[in-house]
């Protein structure tokens, strides 16, 4: 496995990172066992860095990623996150970057985990209502204790990685990054090289759509979350599948699958950014880790570009709520 320099901690981690958020909400039912033979595969394929968040299935998420390091803590570099507030019905209600919410919801995740540490500890929206100087300074405090390695922050806008990074470093900044999801490259991903923080893709498979195994909204459980947002519905669907098939020809005239390709095209814009791949069965994992060793030609790079123009993807990324809450 390749590796990739986590900001200027001079940590390295593995080139590609799982997201673990599926295996317990969001995409439809999952085999807890399956999962965390899953996270086994990982670890012994040399992915390391495992990525999580407390609203996860409730907390259950870090239970499970618990679960499954038992035995191997010391192979892995764990992410979690804390800030969006669900209630107890797991309604979303907000976010909260309060520092006494910070030490709170720490000690929460380190509990549920059953580790003494988290190696990396994201704030997952940014809380308008808070300054980020009062927010990021409590979780420098985590560090100052020990119970945190280093910091991160989610969907943050390039005025408040700036600002936050001026109160601690800040080692990694984590973003919706694809094919049909290019925006970070307007503003996010110069200044991320300028302040040497690692950039973490998520969605590099734009939610499982780039990998052309979605063909229809039927084709998602009754409860996936991804029903809800504007790209999964009615038209914007029709183009989206369109642009895949495109993509499709694509891979097939290098002999890839198009999950491959668009994770590929991922890893080769920069090495100071780290796709995170969200699975929860080993299969596609198998299929995912292939595209680390795959190289894309300059000449395939600029079909692409000319294929996946920035805002090709029809639909926002989030309802009109969730959208309010990023890149703030």
């Amino acid at each position: 496995m390749d590796t990739r320099q986590l900001g200027t901690t001079g940590e390295e981690v593995s080139a590609l990172g799982l997201g673990c958020m599926g295996m317990s909400e969001f995409y439809g039912p999952s085999d807890q066992q399956e999962a965390i033979a899953t996270i086994h595969y990982a670890l012994e394929n040399g992915l390391n860095f495992l990525d999580t968040a407390d609203i996860y299935g409730m907390g259950r998420n870090e239970v499970l990623l618990g679960q499954a390091l038992k035995g191997r803590r010391e192979q892995a570099f764990v992410a979690t996150k804390f800030g969006i507030v669900r209630d107890e019905a797991g309604e979303f209600i907000g976010q909260n970057g309060r520092p006494d919410y910070v030490h709170q919801a720490c000690d929460q995740s380190l509990e549920r985990l059953g580790m003494s540490v988290i190696d990396l500890y994201y704030q997952h929206r940014v809380d308008a209502e808070v300054p980020i100087e009062e927010t990021v300074g409590a979780m420098a405090q985590l560090v100052e204790q020990g119970k945190v390695r280093y910091l991160g922050l989610s969907e943050a806008s390039v005025e408040t990685l700036r600002r936050a990074n001026a109160v601690h470093p800040i080692a990694v900044l984590q973003t919706e990054y694809s094919l049909w999801s290019r925006e970070p490259e307007d503003q996010i991903l110069a200044t991320c090289q300028e302040l040497g923080v690692t950039f973490v893709a998520y969605s590099p498979l734009g939610r499982g759509v780039l990998a052309g195994k979605i063909q229809q909204v039927e084709d998602l459980a009754s409860d996936d979350r991804r029903r809800q947002l504007p790209r999964f519905q009615g038209e914007n669907l029709t183009r989206n599948l369109a642009l895949v098939d495109r993509l499709k020809h694509v891979a097939a005239q290098r002999g890839m699958t198009s999950a491959q390709l668009a994770l590929a095209w991922v890893l080769s814009q920069d090495k100071n950014i780290l796709p995170l791949v969200g699975t929860k069965r080993r299969h596609y994992l198998e299929e995912n880790l292939k595209a680390v060793s795959m190289t894309l030609s300059q000449e395939e790079l600029k079909v692409l570009d000319d294929v996946c123009t920035s805002g090709v993807a029809s639909g926002d990324r989030y309802p009109e709520a969730g959208m309010q809450a990023v890149n703030r």
